[in-house]
């Protein structure tokens, strides 16, 4: 037991160190982890002791995709569905667009400039065109754009381009088999059913039980996120969707999604991110850096000039299209989760996949900096949340825990 107290204490500290930098930087601290994360695993590596992270390790995969469960349970509670059914055209529209152009853009890049095969070069485009549904809530968590119209947009168009990438991975890789219709069937009732219980529960033991109302959501989480894995689906995809459904019940209750995100931001994302940092091999980048920049060139010139015309459409100042572009630029949850499926299934090399992640990571950190360095709307903000979010990122979410 001693080794993982320890292994979590290095964790820990890598965590506190980001939350430093980040406060010094005055940037995401989702995006410092990940840069701390790979420069730790580098680091460690050069004197043999990357074992110390334990980063492949059953327990350490488990809180990161706790982590990332948890944290895409609270980017759909986010969601006004009100806001939502008023934006619907535009969320779908920017969505679908950011989904389809880095698709076509990526997969013809990797089979025509470098000669993958089919499986390899679709498995590459689905992964890079996902967004980060994990790194844009906490920049919404960030700046306070989680409570405007416009952020809700965002997270909106955000699910539409990950759906999409996800019913894209099943249908061309994934195996269509009775588990999967089990899953959707399931998850259909318990959709159906989860307001009426959700608040039965809260009406009735929220407030005389100990914290029964964060048991019965994470046990619906969990459930429904083993069920996923056992369907050949992943674990984030119920999340996403147990949010969106209880969003009008949290939106009620601010006090208990402040509590709950203390606990997601303050424990468990930080193995997701630090995690995310680690899987990059830098070995494989320095020795073909050309098919890395090229890959994540195409995946953001492909993002950019399909979206932003089209985020013209609904937005006409340019700050706000060009932030609104560059959120949607990002990548990291699906686009990992996409890489990690090809790998298992030998549909890309330890090499191809090495440069896949290595994108997706990088399409966290370079569009998110320079939307958050250039191109913030903070006119969309009331003036109390500016000064609001501007003490956040100045302690690094110091206030979430």
């Amino acid at each position: 037991m001693e080794p993982v107290f320890f292994t979590v204490s290095l964790w820990l500290a890598l965590a506190v160190a980001s939350a430093l930098i980040a406060s010094r930087l005055r940037l995401s601290i989702a995006l410092i982890e990940i840069c701390v994360g790979t420069v730790a695993a580098a680091a460690l590596g050069l004197f043999g002791l990357a074992d110390l992270l334990a980063a492949n390790s059953e327990w350490v995969r488990f809180l990161a995709a706790s982590g990332a469960v948890v944290l895409t349970f609270l980017a759909g509670a986010e969601l006004d569905p009100d806001v939502l059914r008023l934006k619907l055209r535009e969320v779908s529209v920017v969505g679908l667009v950011g989904f389809a152009a880095p698709l076509l853009g990526t997969a013809a890049a990797a089979h025509y400039m470098f000669g993958w095969d089919a499986d390899a070069s679709w498995l590459c485009g689905i992964a890079l065109s996902t967004t980060s549904t994990a790194v844009i809530y906490a920049v919404m968590l960030d700046t306070g754009f989680n409570k405007t119209e416009f952020g809700k947009g965002v997270l909106g168009a955000c699910f539409v381009n990950d759906l999409s990438s996800v019913i894209a991975l099943g249908l061309l890789f994934a195996p269509l088999t009775y588990k999967t219709f089990v899953f959707i069937a399931i998850t259909v009732i318990v959709l159906g059913t989860l307001p009426y219980t959700t608040a039965w529960l809260t009406t009735h033991f929220a407030f005389r039980t100990a914290a029964i109302r964060t048991k019965w959501v994470m046990l619906v989480l969990f459930g429904l996120g083993g069920l996923a894995l056992w369907s050949g689906s992943e674990a984030v995809v119920p999340a996403y969707l147990v949010g969106m459904v209880l969003a009008g019940s949290a939106a009620r209750d601010a006090h208990w999604m402040r509590r709950l995100r203390t606990l997601t931001v303050g424990f468990l994302t930080p193995f997701y991110f630090l995690r995310a940092g680690t899987l990059v091999s830098l070995p494989a980048l320095v020795a073909a850096p050309l098919v890395f920049l090229a890959l994540l060139g195409t995946k953001m010139a492909s993002k950019i000039l399909g979206l932003y015309p089209v985020i013209g459409l609904f937005r006409k100042n340019s700050r706000e299209r060009w932030y609104y572009t560059l959120l949607m630029s990002t990548g990291l949850t699906f686009g990992t989760i996409a890489s990690l499926y090809g790998l298992a299934h030998g549909l890309v090399t330890p090499e191809q996949y090495s440069y896949i992640v290595a994108a997706v990571i990088a399409s966290a950190v370079a569009p998110t900096l320079i939307a958050g360095m250039f191109f913030v709307p903070a006119h969309l903000l009331p003036e109390a949340d500016r000064a609001a979010g501007s003490q956040r990122r100045i302690n690094g979410l110091s206030d979430e825990g």
